[in-house]
């Protein structure tokens, strides 16, 4: 008599509002890290979220699950906006403003400084995340240069200590107060790497793996 092969059953699908609850959990850490820092009491975002403590640890077991999560996400919120610069514009340098600003705007230069501090910098989410900005920015600059239209003295690592300094504070250090700045020196910066260049810089073309490195 032959043995009956066991049925493997799919995992069930997340329902709806529990991943609406999630995405709101994000949301409001996301929001509160920038204002407060990654220390903010999980109680204190389950509030603004709307949600009991239960689901918030439901969903993220540590702090250090929730930071990391909230950084993919604003990583990838901001690729999605390189994709769609890359997509959408004609004009090179122009793609490469777009994304700048929207960079700034997703307070990736608040939020990304919790990578060095609270966790696993080798967590394959938050790799497989770094590395898909990373090879976007790439690209875009990649295509701003051969446009003529990027100085060719300038790599992705310059583009984004400059982007990091210019945009945020560190978060928790009154960062919402300097938003009406940030675009206005985002453009004086973004005017300076224009082609053709009027200066010379000093040293070689910083990359993101001189940054991990520094």
């Amino acid at each position: 008599m032959q043995t009956a092969t066991p049925v493997q059953r799919k995992a069930p699908r997340p329902r709806a509002d529990a991943l609406r609850n999630r995405e709101r959990i994000v949301a409001a850490a996301r929001e509160m890290f920038t204002e407060f820092g990654p220390d903010v009491p999980l109680d204190e975002i389950a509030r603004r979220a709307g949600v009991g403590n239960a689901t918030v640890y439901r969903n993220f077991p540590d702090r250090d699950a929730l930071v990391r999560e909230v950084v993919c996400s604003v990583m990838d919120r901001t690729s999605e906006a390189a994709e769609q610069a890359l997509a959408e514009s004609g004009d090179a340098f122009a793609a490469l403003e777009r994304f700048v600003h929207v960079a700034a705007d997703e307070r990736v230069s608040a939020l990304c400084p919790m990578v060095i501090s609270t966790f696993d910098q080798h967590h394959p989410d938050l790799v497989a995340a770094r590395e898909r900005i990373e090879q976007l920015i790439d690209e875009l600059m990649d295509h701003a240069k051969a446009a003529g239209q990027l100085r060719t003295d300038v790599g992705v690592g310059d583009l984004m200590v400059t982007v990091a300094q210019l945009s945020r504070p560190p978060a928790g250090t009154g960062c919402v107060s300097a938003d009406r700045f940030v675009h206005r020196h985002l453009q004086l910066f973004l005017d300076g790497l224009r082609a053709p260049a009027r200066s010379v810089l000093p040293g070689t073309a910083v990359t993101m793996e001189d940054l991990r490195q520094a």
